[in-house]
């Protein structure tokens, strides 16, 4: 009788916590796995008449030039900015978290999240446009300047633009890290004669494990979002090291080829989701 009473109290809590789900889980079916599952079955048919063309997409994508510019700069950007934006944002976090003006600081780094992107982008015009203030400063030394979101120094800018944006985001994140390492286990070391820099490689970095994958994570996702910038700054096309996926996919909107969006934006996802189990992976392995 005992056992039966204890079968149908787990019946009800599974119940319960379906039920408690099931909004959420909804919400995803149908705003996100139905709609994915339609991109994966448009990838297979062509845009125009509809029709079954197999792995013609793919094939088509894969050999576009521009779809592999795309992928380069893209690849590269994020294979740059992510490691210098995590080791930035670690060391100003454990400056900030020691500090009696952390708060207010923190909340100046926080600032140029809340910026919009047309803001942003109009400060880019005005200090790299071809007649902007940094030529202007050059030129007043005897420096002849150039447009320099027309050059290979616009990849340099967007990445320095990006790092900027999100430094104060990876801050929290590593602050609400440093929050949960208890004092007591520095206390205990340095009483052991232990110092700042034994405390910071021994206790602050390996307790910050969990913290590192959720930034790197947030972090990767995020560097698919300098596209607003760069958009409102050089349009359509700009200068090729700044050619990235999202331009990619914004022109093939605008030509309406759907079916060439449907397979590039399938093999994206599937690349992401790749990397991600890897990192995951690799993080379960070195805990």
């Amino acid at each position: 009788m005992r056992r039966k009473r204890n079968r149908q109290k787990k019946t009800h809590k599974s119940i319960r916590g379906f039920l408690w789900i099931l909004p959420s889980f909804l919400g995803v079916t149908v705003f996100y796995l139905l709609p994915y599952a339609d991109v994966v079955r448009r990838s297979f048919f062509g845009a125009v008449d509809n029709r079954f063309v197999g792995l013609d997409n793919y094939k088509m994508v894969i050999e576009n030039t521009a779809f592999r510019l795309a992928v380069k700069n893209t690849f590269l950007f994020t294979l740059l900015c992510i490691p210098i934006l995590i080791f930035l944002a670690l060391l100003c976090a454990v400056a900030l978290y020691k500090s009696k003006y952390g708060g207010i600081i923190k909340s100046a780094f926080l600032m140029p999240m809340a910026l919009p992107a047309v803001s942003v982008a109009l400060v880019w015009r005005i200090l790299f446009h071809s007649q902007g203030l940094l030529n202007h400063w050059l030129a007043v030394v005897g420096i002849v300047g150039s447009d320099w979101m027309n050059t290979g120094n616009a990849f340099w800018i967007l990445l320095v633009s990006y790092i900027w944006k999100n430094l104060g985001y990876d801050i929290v994140l590593w602050l609400a890290g440093l929050a949960g390492i208890s004092t007591n286990i520095y206390e205990a070391a340095r009483v052991d004669g232990a110092g700042e820099r034994q405390c910071f490689f021994y206790i602050t970095l390996p307790n910050l494990k969990p913290s590192l994958y959720t930034i790197t994570v947030l972090s990767f996702l995020n560097s698919f979002k300098v596209f607003r910038e760069a958009y409102l700054v050089a349009g359509d096309y700009p200068h090729e090291s700044i050619y990235m996926m999202q331009h990619l996919f914004n022109n093939w909107f605008r030509s309406f080829s759907f079916d060439k969006m449907a397979a590039a934006a399938v093999m994206e996802s599937v690349v992401l989701l790749a990397l991600i189990l890897l990192l995951q992976k690799a993080w379960d392995s070195a805990s």
